[in-house]
């Protein structure tokens, strides 16, 4: 049987406030009902001791009565006497028939009968013509037991009234019973269907919310499909047509690096040419000023080429998600060999470079690694002043390898730090070099280290100068290990 949801957020929500609310509801009736039953009860039971009570002392009275009259009688026996004692004996009569339905209730009826019939019996002893001492005697005697007769009966429907209040209270006390384990279960249970319905609408609210930083990463590649109420779906409908319309763009905007750099290729490798016959003498001999000029000519051609290459690179990255050619290499090899393609670089602009990387072992793309190091090494020379110098330091942690770049230059300004591993952005300050950058060294950078599901992040150092670089990459094995050792 499956769970049949409303199609739109708000009719979402009002099941949810029902499904609730019900279980409230219910809870609120039955407690109405039973207060409402408790209170007609008690009423009741308030009118029937009162009644009793009322009843059982008139009784009295009228037996009293009664007895008083046929004592007048035995002596004055005249006729108003015998009259008055006909009407007493009626009123008894009428008392006894108030008090029948209660007896009738109490199982008190026969005593009901018993005491009629003992006064009525008194009464027509009594009334017999020809009366002697002895009748009136044993008549006289017959109210004692009339009198405990009424006792037992008044006593019969007290019993019962007290059975009464009793069954209130059992009822009553059942009832706050049932109301406490009702809220008892009430508070958890509504706990429980209110996260039910939050989650319901918070799944597809973390899944427009991930598509938005989706997009926001640049994560055009992955179709966005958002599952829920109808509205939401509409949404996620509009955030995949976003999307596509972005990776249309982007598509555009690789096709046309791809095209520009495959045009400036082609001078630049007659330049390169023209160049390497100028340095190898075939056009002539070279004396050391020309030669020192046409090695500056050569390096500044490597290094458009190596912006050039970047360009592609950074097409290519963005069109596709490339595959990581995972291996185990010496980190501290390959950062002197970086070091060592940039010693020109280093020796024109005068900048001592200071190594700190520990020997280690790391796994990962050893070629996207090279190009990190490439680029950020290249970044800290450009913004390095004459004199100055650039740090590398590199260690091995628990879970992931560290690699930190510091310079002496001017730093990033703090308004500029958010945007600098966007792809073309180029900051105000003054670079330096031959060449000037594309501004996509950094974006390359972020490529390459969140293909590795890495960070790269700019720590800012307070008082000191430069900018300071810190990249960070896992170490999955590492992880790996770590869960089979905590599992173990």
């Amino acid at each position: 049987m499956t769970f049949r949801r409303p199609r739109s957020l708000n009719g979402l929500i009002l099941v949810g406030f029902g499904i609730v609310a019900l279980p409230l509801l219910l809870s609120v009736l039955w407690a109405l009902f039973s207060l409402d039953r408790l209170a007609e009860q008690s009423e009741r039971l308030v009118f029937t001791g009162v009644a009793a009570a009322d009843n059982n002392r008139l009784l009295a009275e009228r037996i009293g009565s009664l007895e008083r009259v046929a004592r007048q009688y035995v002596v004055l026996k005249n006729a108003d006497a015998l009259q008055l004692l006909q009407q007493d004996l009626g009123t008894v009569y009428e008392r006894l028939e108030a008090m029948r339905p209660l007896a009738q209730s109490a199982g008190a009826e026969v005593m009901i009968d018993t005491v009629a019939s003992k006064a009525a019996a008194i009464v027509a002893q009594l009334a017999r013509p020809g009366l002697t001492a002895a009748d009136t005697d044993r008549a006289i005697a017959m109210f004692a037991e009339l009198k405990q007769d009424t006792s037992r009966l008044t006593g019969d429907l007290g019993r019962y009234v007290e059975s009464e209040l009793r069954s209130l209270q059992a009822s009553t006390r059942e009832a706050q019973r049932i109301s406490a384990w009702q809220v008892a279960a009430l508070v958890p249970g509504t706990v429980v269907l209110v996260l039910f319905f939050i989650l319901l609408v918070a799944r597809p609210i973390r899944q427009i919310d991930k598509a938005i930083d989706q997009l926001g990463q640049s994560g055009f590649s992955k179709p966005i499909a958002i599952k829920g109420p109808s509205d939401l779906e509409k949404l996620g409908r509009q955030l995949e047509w976003l999307r596509i319309r972005l990776l249309d763009l982007a598509q555009e905007k690789n096709r046309f690096l791809r095209h520009m750099s495959h045009e400036l290729k082609t001078p630049l490798a007659s330049i390169r040419e023209g160049t390497e016959l100028l340095l190898d003498g075939t056009l002539g001999e070279l004396d050391p000023p020309q030669h020192e000029v046409a090695d500056i000519l050569r390096m500044n051609g490597l290094k458009l080429q190596h912006l050039i290459e970047n360009l592609l690179s950074f097409s290519a990255w963005q069109t596709k998600n490339e595959v990581l050619t995972l291996s185990d290499f010496p980190l501290r090899v390959l950062v002197i060999s970086v070091a060592k393609e940039q010693r020109l670089a280093l020796k024109v602009g005068h900048i001592q470079l200071r190594l700190d990387v520990e020997d280690v072992i790391v796994n990962a793309d050893r070629d996207k690694i090279r190009t990190v190091l490439d680029n950020m090494l290249s970044n800290a020379i450009k913004f390095t002043p004459k004199g100055g110098f650039v740090t590398i330091r590199a260690r091995r942690e628990s879970r992931s390898f560290v690699i930190e770049f510091a310079d002496t230059g001017p730093g990033i300004p703090e308004d500029e730090g958010p945007r600098i591993f966007d792809a073309f952005f180029q900051g105000r300050r003054e670079q330096g070099g031959q060449v000037a950058g594309t501004g996509i060294g950094l974006s390359v950078v972020m490529e390459c280290v969140q293909a590795h599901d890495g960070a790269v992040t700019l720590i800012n150092d307070g008082a000191n100068a430069g900018a300071h670089f810190r990249i960070e990459i896992p170490q999955q094995q590492a992880i790996l290990k770590e869960k089979l050792a905590a599992n173990a």
